[in-house]
């Protein structure tokens, strides 16, 4: 069983006063992220939350991110959304096209299989590597990808992943006729996925919500503009905003 601990960057000066204490956070445990039960136990823990540790990306995240062998199902939507904003923060960083990378060999552990005796880790567990030498099959493999998609360029269409923030005029708006107005547009090339509800203060709440487009079907700034942000549906939106943008 693999454990992933994470350390929240705790401040070690105590400030005490009258009016405040601080609180001490403990780490934070997750095991076994390649199965169902793994990402059960990361979904009840981002319930309300955006990031693992505070309210932007941290290291913390890549670390989990890592474990997290494909982007998990709409059966666990919390960390569904989570993965795709974590993935966008990457995308922006590596802006390179990948060709994809597949681990052959030793599959992860099945999660009804029998625990085997505790035996000294190998360096077969850590021999992939990624920047060696090209051989002559992955040449060829490559040339024929390039060849494949240049007669296809005019006919395929690039699909993007996008979650929006869709906001409520205040903390009396209705959230569940607000998101069924917002999975009510339909539009050719849109498809509506996981969505959460995330606490903005004072009471209020917002919509995250996911969807996945048709890149020359749909625009974003069209869809916000001209269907999310007028009548009928502002009755219930204030307002939308793009956090994660993401080319699939």
């Amino acid at each position: 069983m693999h454990h992933i601990n994470i350390n929240p960057n705790n401040n070690c000066k105590a400030a005490f006063s009258h009016f405040s204490t601080q609180k001490v956070e403990m780490a934070a445990t997750f095991s076994d992220l390649h199965t169902e039960s793994g990402l059960k136990s990361l979904e009840e823990f981002l319930s309300g939350k955006t990031y693992i540790s505070g309210d932007e990306l941290t290291k913390d995240d890549i670390k989990v991110y890592g474990s997290v062998l494909e982007k998990p199902s709409e059966s666990f939507p919390h960390v569904a959304t989570w993965y795709e904003v974590v993935s966008s923060h990457l995308a922006l960083s590596f802006p390179g096209t990948a060709q994809g990378v597949k681990f052959s060999g030793k599959s992860a552990p099945v999660e009804a299989a029998p625990a085997k005796a505790d035996a000294p880790a190998t360096e077969d567990d850590d021999d992939l590597d990624l920047f060696g030498d090209e051989t002559e099959e992955e040449k060829k493999a490559a040339e024929e990808r390039e060849a494949a998609k240049k007669p296809a360029k005019k006919k395929e269409s690039g699909k993007s992943s996008v979650l929006l923030d869709v906001k409520p005029w205040d903390d009396e708006t209705d959230m569940k006729k607000l998101e069924e107005t917002v999975r009510s547009i339909e539009l050719p090339g849109l498809l509506w996925g996981a969505s959460k509800l995330v606490a903005v203060g004072y009471g209020i709440k917002k919509l995250q919500i996911m969807m996945t487009i048709v890149d020359d079907l749909v625009s974003v700034d069209t869809l916000i503009e001209e269907r999310l942000t007028v009548e009928p549906a502002n009755e219930y939106i204030q307002s939308c905003d793009i956090v994660a943008f993401n080319k699939i």
